[in-house]
């Protein structure tokens, strides 16, 4: 089994990492290239980058942050924000992202899915789900948790994958920013919907709360605010996840 990865996430706004609740009452978290390479020391496996504001302004992610992590950065970089097409994929890319996430643009047409794996690959196409409880279910939200979507999340992360994702970055909204731990169903749905890599996000917190989401079934799990407030650290999470007999990367 490929071995577990423990990922820390910079939500963007003006230049600053921010986080909220829910996606909601926003507060600044520090520099980005700060808080990069300080999660980097700390042993992180990978950083995603997600400009908040960006799909809201009608504009693509800030190529000028993605740049400087990028370059100060020696693990992968996933990058999302106002994604709108497969050139804006080309941007960020070239700006230094490995990987780039979509999320409203491929609800409106889940075929740039397809036209982005066909040209970069499919390791390069993240598709970012952000899921809120509803009866019976998980319905998907898009324009940074404003929107409801006609999509049951499960439906789409397989469909998705059909068309070309490489991997799901999975965010539950009720729990995003809460410290509630992850949400273990969705979690385990998904993974049982999906063969593509699955990035669980959304509730991380303490050190214990990644092996939950891990052993629930993701390939991967996501710290934001967790990491920002020295709740744990990076290699604190990842004694606990291998005390669970999980395989991490070291």
């Amino acid at each position: 089994m490929l071995a577990r990865r423990i990922i820390a996430c910079l939500d963007v706004r003006d230049g600053r990492v921010v986080k909220g609740t829910k996606f909601l009452d926003l507060r600044d978290a520090g520099d980005p290239l700060a808080c990069a390479q300080r999660y980097v020391d700390g042993g992180v496996d990978e950083i995603v980058v997600l400009d908040v504001s960006a799909t809201l302004e009608e504009r693509i992610a800030s190529l000028r942050t993605i740049a400087a992590v990028a370059e100060a950065v020696d693990v992968p970089v996933t990058v999302g924000g106002g994604v709108r097409g497969v050139e804006d994929f080309a941007r960020l890319l070239d700006a230094g992202a490995d990987k780039v996430a979509v999320n409203s643009a491929a609800v409106a047409d889940p075929e740039l899915l397809s036209r982005a794996a066909r040209r970069f690959g499919n390791q390069c196409v993240v598709l970012s789900i952000d899921a809120r409880r509803v009866a019976g279910g998980y319905e998907c939200y898009t324009h940074a948790g404003t929107r409801a979507a006609p999509r049951d999340a499960i439906a789409w992360a397989r469909e998705a994958q059909q068309l070309g994702a490489g991997e799901i970055l999975l965010t539950s909204i009720d729990r995003d920013g809460t410290r509630g731990g992850f949400d273990l169903e969705l979690i385990a749905a998904c993974a049982r919907a999906v063969s593509a890599p699955l990035v669980a996000s959304g509730g991380a917190r303490d050190a214990g709360s990644f092996a939950d989401a891990l052993l629930a079934g993701a390939d991967a799990a996501l710290g934001a605010s967790v990491f920002h407030d020295a709740d744990c650290t990076i290699a604190e999470v990842k004694r606990c996840c291998a005390a669970a007999n999980l395989a991490m990367r070291t």
